[in-house]
């Protein structure tokens, strides 16, 4: 799927579900790693993580576009577009916009260090170094050692 079919198939998910025109862009951010997608507030545009795409396919793309839509209706009307207010709550739940996405990375897939407990020696994975002469063990309190880089 390219940008192009994105924008269409954008135009058509917001006529069919909200009964109004999208007018602004949506196109593919390959920056994205972490969220499917992004409302940009200040250019009204909207981004999508193309790899919800090569992982779910067409059907997560447009559960995706629809939250999406939720935040630009509502924040062009001057509603709550926000994921905590009532206004996003009920048009999501209005269109059948689900509230997250499925994660394309389990954390452990993500994690980049390996630390261990010098006391109870239980093992703590990482996405971020961290600082060992800080950082404690959540269970016993003993001393972070790092143990493996995994990336």
């Amino acid at each position: 799927m390219d940008n192009e079919t994105l924008q269409s198939r954008a135009e058509s998910i917001a006529l069919t579900y909200f009964g109004r025109p999208f007018i602004h862009r949506i196109y593919f951010n390959h920056r994205l790693r972490t969220t499917g997608g992004r409302y940009l507030l200040k250019s009204h545009d909207i981004e999508i993580n193309p790899k919800q795409y090569e992982h779910f396919g067409e059907a997560a793309i447009d559960a995706i576009i629809k939250h999406e839509l939720c935040h630009y209706f509502l924040h062009l009307d001057g509603k709550g577009y926000q994921h905590r207010d009532s206004d996003f709550k009920k048009l999501s739940q209005m269109v059948h916009a689900p509230r997250f996405c499925t994660p394309t990375e389990t954390y452990r897939e993500r994690a980049n260090y390996e630390y261990m407990c010098t006391k109870c020696h239980q093992k703590f994975l990482r996405i971020r170094k961290v600082n060992t002469r800080k950082m404690r063990c959540g269970r016993c309190g003993g001393g972070l050692k790092i143990t493996s880089y995994l990336s």
